[in-house]
């Protein structure tokens, strides 16, 4: 919490209720503390404030509170004579350690902020560059191959054998989902931190959204091969489009991460109204001490030569919580990756829904 948290106003009615505070606290108990204590209090009261609020209202509490010191707590009483040298010398250390107290907080915090402003700029400006970066490969690739295509089929398409415009049609199809998914990426993660993307609970079949998810990555999976065996399950309460998301991520990041041949594997199962589902492989699954990082936005394996936007993972994560669910991904003991996702969800079987 900080002053911005206040108005101005606020911030002086709070310094105002703070000193009453400890004068009410400094007189119940000034036989106990003497002034020294009281004065102690009151510069409490200065430090929190001044941890808290405005330079202005933290000085005004600072010498507010040496003027109620001296009128209430310093002999004689009820008056601002001071008589004692002693008591005069107490009363000025008091106010000078006061105002530089208010003084110093007051700028260790700017220091501070402007730190901390200075290290949202930088990390704000890394991730930037790494958008450009990733955007700079995922975005053009795609985009030259269909350009390459579409002239080449211009230029040649009369002398070009069926086969080969087959082909050239084939990469334009690829290249264009390629680039769909990648926009489709940059603007789920937009809508996530916009805070926009809410929910629209249905009854939904999780085998045929597992399917459709399946069908989707077909182009994909010529050099893979993706195990699911349904079973008979009731439909679910919960949003068919932000699973759906959730495991088009999963399960192309599988097929972009694993070496040739590898198996992914999707289990789904219902206990006590958690949906779980895991979406596993048989590769070389994650170095161990980057799991921690997989989730984080723009984060990619460096090791790896495949391309993304490193977006999917992060984007599958905030979808998962945004159904009040979890995801998590381990090593398996047999090698490959384990993401299981945890949904709560209702459950009604077909011949219910039907009734």
């Amino acid at each position: 919490m900080s002053f911005k948290s206040f108005t101005i106003s606020n911030q002086y009615v709070l310094s105002a209720l703070l000193i009453t505070t400890a004068t009410l606290a400094s007189k119940l108990s000034i036989e106990y503390i003497g002034y020294q204590g009281a004065a102690l209090i009151y510069l409490l009261v200065v430090s929190i404030s001044a941890m808290l609020f405005d330079i202005w209202p933290v000085l005004i509490t600072a010498l507010i509170s040496a003027i109620i010191l001296n009128f209430f707590f310093i002999t004689p009483l009820y008056t601002f004579k001071i008589v004692s040298p002693e008591d005069v010398l107490m009363f000025f250390m008091y106010l000078i350690l006061a105002l530089v107290n208010t003084v110093l907080t007051y700028k260790i915090r700017d220091y501070n902020r402007k730190k901390r402003d200075e290290e949202e700029k930088n990390k704000t400006i890394n991730l930037y560059n790494i958008l450009l970066n990733s955007l700079s490969h995922e975005l053009r690739t795609p985009i030259a191959t269909i350009i390459g295509s579409i002239d080449t089929l211009q230029d040649q398409g009369d002398k070009l054998h069926k086969i080969h415009q087959t082909e050239l049609f084939g990469e334009i199809a690829t290249a264009s989902l390629r680039l769909n998914r990648q926009v489709e990426n940059l603007l789920n993660m937009s809508r996530l931190e916009a805070g926009i993307l809410k929910p629209s609970f249905d009854w939904f079949d999780i085998n045929e959204l597992i399917f459709k998810v399946i069908n989707q990555n077909q182009e994909l999976n010529s050099n893979h091969h993706i195990a699911f065996s349904p079973e008979k399950m009731d439909l679910v309460w919960t949003d068919g489009g932000f699973l759906e998301t959730i495991l088009q991520n999963l399960v192309y990041n599988a097929l972009q991460h694993t070496p040739r041949q590898t198996t992914i594997l999707i289990d789904t199962r219902i206990n006590s109204n958690l949906l779980e589902i895991e979406v596993s492989d048989n590769g070389p699954g994650f170095p161990a001490e980057r799991i921690p990082q997989v989730f984080d936005k723009f984060y990619k394996l460096s090791s790896r030569s495949t391309g993304g936007t490193g977006l999917g993972l992060s984007i599958a994560k905030g979808f998962t919580e945004a159904l009040a669910g979890s995801i998590k991904l381990v090593n398996k003991k047999t090698g490959g990756a384990l993401f299981t996702i945890q949904l709560p969800v209702k459950t009604i079987s077909f011949n219910e829904l039907g009734a």
